[in-house]
């Protein structure tokens, strides 16, 4: 498997063709990672959605929504890191923002957890959900990448245990781990 760093030829080799066609289709690797990213973000999207959409209760959506995440990432990292990863002379690194391809899909998840959220909050919180969506992203992003990164371990958790950790940080916080420990 190719990782995010592989050269185009690298990459046309794997694909049984010559690198030429590549430079003709996408231009050079960041087109191609554009292309690879649409279609790879674009069904995220739609598996996320539908994770969601059989949820009862807005946790229930955000532990689908997790889930399915982890699960499209942990099965092909590869892809995953790919399509994430942005090189280090491009700008939206220098910048800090997240944009194109990248940028719709993770404002495309957060409207997908935020608007169950609003049906169940008052007028007066409505505000708080337009923060919120975009830290419980980052947050999943981030623990969703280490437990990938984390070699195969007794003690690594899996993938579903992983989404429920997630999910609970994200709905009580680490709060009742740490009133657990300190009782002793």
């Amino acid at each position: 498997m190719l990782g995010s760093d592989a050269s185009m030829e690298e990459i046309a080799a794997a694909a049984g063709t010559s690198k030429s066609v590549f430079y003709r289709y996408f231009g050079d690797k960041a087109g191609l990672q554009q292309a690879v990213g649409e279609v790879v973000l674009s069904q995220m999207q739609r598996r996320i959605q539908e994770a969601a959409q059989n949820a009862d209760t807005p946790r229930e959506g955000l532990l689908a929504m997790v889930s399915a995440y982890l699960q499209m990432a942990d099965t092909s990292p590869n892809v995953y890191t790919f399509v994430t990863r942005y090189g280090s002379g491009d700008p939206e690194v220098s910048s800090g923002a997240v944009s194109g391809a990248l940028g719709h899909f993770f404002d495309a998840v957060a409207d997908m957890i935020a608007t169950p959220m609003r049906s169940h909050l008052g007028d007066g919180k409505q505000a708080v959900i337009g923060y919120w969506p975009k830290a419980a992203i980052g947050m999943v992003r981030n623990a969703g990448e280490q437990w990938l990164s984390t070699p195969d371990s007794p003690a690594k958790p899996g993938q579903e245990a992983m989404a429920r950790q997630i999910t609970a940080w994200l709905c009580v916080g680490i709060a009742p781990e740490l009133s657990t420990s300190a009782r002793g």
